[in-house]
């Protein structure tokens, strides 16, 4: 059976192609699409995703939640990575909502209507799912299994020195997601920074004869120019899309069960994502780590999920 998943992204380039990926995948089927400020504000987040839904057409329209702004919204900035509209300029037409249901409801309906069935994949910041669990303190009791893109544990952030820009986003929700008593698994920047898109990559893109490759070869091809110059970097990194895949084939990982904590405050630590290691450590392990991915499987099933999207 396909797995039930609700995707809470905030598109960005990663999160466009992960939705491409999804939307036609057999062994998926998306209950909810969320939502979230992060890489774009909140209001271009959720524009972005009821226009990509519009393009994409799938066969089974899932329920829409849209987004609010966290309480406490840092100075965050990644125009230089994926444009004012956060999806480098591709114009897609989207049709005005009436009625926009609110993203934490739409998180609960959806666990509620299925429930220790559905998991959740949080592709950017966790405002969202923490709101959802205020509201409904019994849901983490029914979620299946949350996937989380994002922390890091060596210390190293992409945000600041030492915080992952999704946790970094939100912390407060993220302290509040992590602590959670249900399955979680996290795929940090200490996976997904071992793999990059090259520009060669694109040769394994669906063409640009299909509708589906000129969108994908419009999205990519300034994300990979923005990274060079931005960062010196010859590829760009898809975090979301490794994240992605952990869901759907969690045998392509290796895992390791930690207690981990969020740092909420300090001008240097916001944000840090921090592991006990110690022997005997001093809060108990409450969160599976990816520490290792197939990079080849996971590769290769992205360019084979674009193609079949392509060509449905």
């Amino acid at each position: 059976m396909p797995k039930k998943i609700i995707l809470d992204m905030d598109p960005g380039i990663v999160d466009a192609m992960v939705l491409c990926l999804a939307a036609f995948d057999p062994t998926v089927e998306i209950v909810a699409l969320t939502s979230v400020g992060g890489n774009v504000p909140a209001e271009t987040s959720a524009k972005n995703l009821q226009a990509l839904v519009e393009f994409l057409d799938p066969p089974r329209l899932p329920r829409l939640g849209i987004g609010s702004p966290p309480d406490e919204p840092p100075s965050l900035d990644y125009r230089h990575i994926h444009g004012t509209d956060g999806l480098c300029g591709v114009d897609l037409p989207v049709a005005s909502r009436r009625s926009a249901h609110p993203a934490e409801k739409v998180i609960s309906d959806a666990v509620r209507n299925d429930p220790e069935n559905v998991m959740l994949l949080c592709l950017g910041p966790l405002t969202n799912v923490a709101r959802a669990v205020i509201r409904d303190p019994q849901l983490p009791k029914m979620i299946r299994h949350i996937y989380i893109a994002g922390g890091a544990l060596n210390g190293r952030g992409n945000i600041t020195p030492c915080a992952e820009f999704n946790i970094y986003a939100d912390v407060h929700a993220a302290k509040t997601v992590f602590r959670l008593p249900c399955t979680k698994t996290l795929v940090p920047l200490d996976v997904t920074e071992s793999m990059e898109l090259l520009p060669n990559h694109l040769e394994n893109f669906p063409s640009e004869e299909t509708r589906l490759g000129k969108l994908l070869h419009h999205l990519v091809r300034p994300a990979l120019h923005n990274y060079r110059q931005c960062y010196g970097l010859e590829g760009m990194h898809v975090h979301d899309l490794i994240a992605y895949m952990v869901a759907v084939h969690p045998s392509w990982a290796t895992t390791e069960e930690l207690p981990v904590q969020i740092e909420t405050s300090g001008y240097l630590t916001r944000g840090m994502t921090i592991a006990d290691r110690r022997s005997i450590p001093e809060f108990p392990r409450n969160i599976e780590v990816v520490t290792k991915i197939k990079k080849k499987a996971v590769l290769q099933a992205i360019f084979q999920g674009l193609d079949r999207s392509a060509n449905r």
